[in-house]
């Protein structure tokens, strides 16, 4: 079962914490060790990427039969896996022979078996032991206890979450409110036309940070604040484990490309006002959704090291636009791609600055509400209460990987 677990576990001082939990305006950003200590970035692989729901990928990565991929988790992997009859299963990424995995984090494979490359034990893609060598007349093998151990997962909006733990709640419940907001850009529907992979030497919340204001916008980002006023929309205040908001686009600005022209086509289902807006968010604690008129980016957030993370970027737009002749996606990718280096630039300075034992946490801007509400978020699950916004009960907290069984 899932255990709770105690400010005593964590590996940061409560009182520095009590002060980014203190109101909007009085508070402060979360202590420096929470983004330079190697404790810290342990404890946050085995509770909030190993323990609650974690976006593991796309669904179009997982379509087909037979489709199998593996992906980091927390303080291990999982193995995700498509049968014929379409349903996905996620499985702990670890042979119950050995403990060999049975994909290298990062591949894919299609086979109607999952094979591991050590022993040649043989699964199904249910997870059930189907060929063990050298066990088939043992006296005493019970080939049905030794399946693989079988993981929550689910899809949501074209994207793959797993839980650490059998026992996690609905992701449902943790993303009702999100889900108003993002069911008229239909992202199960987009289509794939580009992806990046970046490596930032920066920790993971640093660029979460980043994410969740434009402060920052007019110093670093021109191109930006050609086609999108800075200063401009407004942040959610809705319960759920998610935190965002809104930017507008200039007048005659399509979307936010170089020269603010669209190369493909407006989603079907927004309405005008939808139309001028750029919706940012990020699903706690490794997603970030930007939701434009004519297509949609999602990075996903992979720690490496507390200065550390891949983020892997994918751009979608309509199935129509990407089947018009001569589709170039580049429009997008390409002004994302200059902006996401301008902030990557940014986190990985404030890492290097964090790492002088002369930081301290500094306050914030009325403009940083957003990043206030995500600040809290993470105080809130280091000291093992429940990670949701606006502090609105819930069952959803950071707790220990439970083993299944």
């Amino acid at each position: 079962m899932v255990s709770q677990f105690t400010s005593s576990h964590v590996p940061l001082d409560p009182a520095a914490l009590a002060e980014s939990l203190r109101p909007f305006g009085q508070s402060r950003m979360l202590p420096r060790a929470a983004y330079v200590d190697q404790a810290v970035f342990d404890w946050e692989q085995q509770y909030f990427f190993g323990a609650g729901w974690l976006c593991v990928g796309r669904s179009d990565q997982v379509a087909g039969g037979g489709d199998q991929r593996a992906e980091p988790a927390g303080l291990g992997s999982v193995l995700l896996t498509r049968s014929d009859e379409g349903v996905l299963r996620a499985f702990a990424n670890t042979c119950r022979h050995r403990g060999h995995e049975l994909l290298p984090c990062g591949a894919s494979a299609n086979q109607g078996v999952i094979i591991c490359p050590y022993h040649a034990w043989t699964f199904g893609l249910d997870g059930s032991l189907r060929a063990a060598a050298g066990f088939k007349s043992r006296p005493g093998f019970d080939a049905t206890q030794w399946g693989l151990r079988e993981l929550p997962c689910t899809e949501w909006h074209g994207l793959i979450f797993v839980a650490g733990s059998v026992q996690a709640p609905p992701l449902d419940d943790a993303l009702r409110t999100l889900d108003e907001i993002l069911a008229p850009y239909e992202l199960s529907r987009l289509v794939v036309a580009g992806t990046h992979e970046y490596h930032s030497n920066a920790n993971w919340k640093i660029l979460t940070e980043n994410y969740h204001e434009c402060y920052h916008c007019p110093s670093i980002h021109p191109e930006l604040c050609r086609v999108s006023p800075p200063k401009s929309g407004d942040n959610y205040d809705r319960p759920g484990t998610w935190v965002g908001g809104t930017m507008d686009l200039r007048d005659g600005m399509a979307t936010m490309s170089l020269d603010g022209a669209s190369h493909g086509v407006p989603l079907r289902g927004l309405d005008a006002q939808v139309l001028r807006t750029v919706i940012y968010v990020n699903v706690f604690p490794n997603v970030l959704i930007s939701a434009h008129p004519d297509y949609v980016m999602v990075h996903r957030l992979l720690p490496l090291a507390p200065n550390r993370t891949k983020i892997e970027c994918s751009w979608a737009f309509a199935p129509e636009a990407v089947a018009r002749p001569g589709f170039d996606p580049s429009y997008a990718i390409d002004f994302w791609d200059l902006t996401n280096r301008q902030d990557w630039g940014a986190c990985e300075s404030v890492q290097r600055g964090l790492t002088s034992p002369h930081a301290t946490p500094g306050p914030l801007s009325p403009a940083e509400d957003a990043v206030y509400q995500y600040v809290t978020m993470v105080a809130r699950g280091y000291l093992g209460q429940p990670v949701w916004n606006n502090g609105t009960a819930s069952p959803v907290t950071a707790s220990p990987v439970a083993a299944a069984s």
